[in-house]
């Protein structure tokens, strides 16, 4: 039940990337391109995707366990650290340079083109450096 509900759940995500025209990689750089033309386009959906959060951690959390599993599995650390920081750092690269995050990206599957397929794999080649790392251990 449980990967069901996570396959409706990305499903629900991409379609939700898809309506609001996430997966336009000339939408996002347009947003980041605060002294040309901007396109405000993301913040809302950033917002709307904010507030669904806001609510729906409020009603969730207001139960005694999940429907489906034993019990709630919350982020426990508070702190900032480097790996956050790198990562967060090359995360915000990428997405400038490609106009791709990760969900948009595999939801931009269906039609591939080069800007996409250099994004995943260099997305992919990152996660091997990743693992690799002395400083993920």
């Amino acid at each position: 039940m449980k990967a069901f509900l996570g396959y409706i759940a990305g499903l629900l995500f991409g379609l939700g990337l898809g309506l609001g025209g996430m997966t336009d990689p000339a939408r996002v750089i347009g947003f980041l391109d605060i002294f040309g033309a901007w396109d405000p386009t993301l913040l809302f959906v950033l917002g709307g995707a904010v507030i669904t959060t806001f609510i729906g951690y409020r009603v969730v959390l207001r139960q005694a366990k999940p429907l489906w599993g034993d019990g709630f599995r919350l982020p426990t650390r508070h702190d900032l650290d480097g790996k956050l920081v790198i990562g967060a750092i090359l995360f915000g690269v990428g997405w400038g340079l490609s106009g791709y995050c990760p969900g948009p990206a595999f939801a931009s599957i269906g039609k591939p083109s080069y800007p996409l397929v250099v994004m995943l794999l260099a997305m992919v080649a990152g996660w091997g450096v990743a693992r690799r790392s002395p400083f993920t251990q």
